[in-house]
């Protein structure tokens, strides 16, 4: 005969299942560090990727994600996205003035890594790729060719077909002058699927690989 459980004893057997399944996913710790992530990437995504002045709202966020990451400084997402927004604000600023952000960037980009050896799907070493592609190297700062195009490498083993990391690779090809090679990846990053999450980044990343493209032909 088969046994009967009372209600209270398959609700508990149920919730134990799903925390094992689960693996405690959705504890509040980890959801808030999920939900101030998306937040970060969805705020970075619109001022990304929406004609104005960047450069106030990037240094804005830029506050935000630190202050997320002195509350967890262990969420690896939140990190990822420090460097991200850190790097996108050196962009902005250029020059000198600039490279205090992008250390920083190189810095929450390194422990990510050291959390998550997968960097957030890769996105941490794109970053850090372009990051070592366009910072000066020498005395002034870190720039280094070979680093750059080891950290896309690395991303492209991750995520052989994004459009983010075939695109910086391309440009990072092209400037040193290996044409046939940027070619070819600036046809992947046409051809990449945009992530649901960044449509509006990676799509306009693929418009700059279709200009690219046109350049390199």
């Amino acid at each position: 005969m088969r046994k009967r459980y009372p209600l209270s004893a398959l609700a508990l057997a149920l919730a134990l299942a799903l925390a094992l399944g689960l693996g405690l996913a959705l504890s509040p710790p980890a959801f808030a560090q999920q939900q101030e992530a998306a937040e970060l990437r969805q705020q970075w995504e619109r001022v990304t990727t929406q004609p104005g002045e960047q450069r106030d709202a990037l240094a804005a966020l830029a506050e935000r994600a630190e202050a997320l990451v002195r509350q967890y400084p262990e969420a690896a997402e939140l990190l990822t996205w420090q460097g991200i927004i850190l790097a996108s604000e050196a962009r902005e600023r250029g020059g000198l003035g600039a490279l205090n952000r992008a250390r920083g960037a190189r810095e929450a980009l390194e422990r990510a890594i050291e959390l998550d050896p997968q960097g957030l799907n890769g996105s941490a070493y794109v970053t850090l790729g372009a990051l070592y592609d366009r910072v000066p190297g020498g005395l002034i700062g870190f720039g280094d060719d070979d680093t750059a195009e080891a950290m896309f490498q690395r991303a492209l083993a991750i995520r052989p077909q994004g459009i983010d990391v075939n695109f910086y690779y391309a440009e990072f090809l092209a400037e040193s002058g290996r044409q046939d090679e940027a070619r070819e990846h600036a046809r992947r990053a046409l051809e990449g699927e945009a992530r649901t999450e960044r449509q509006a980044s990676d799509e306009a990343l693929r418009t700059q690989a279709r200009a690219l493209l046109r350049r390199l032909e």
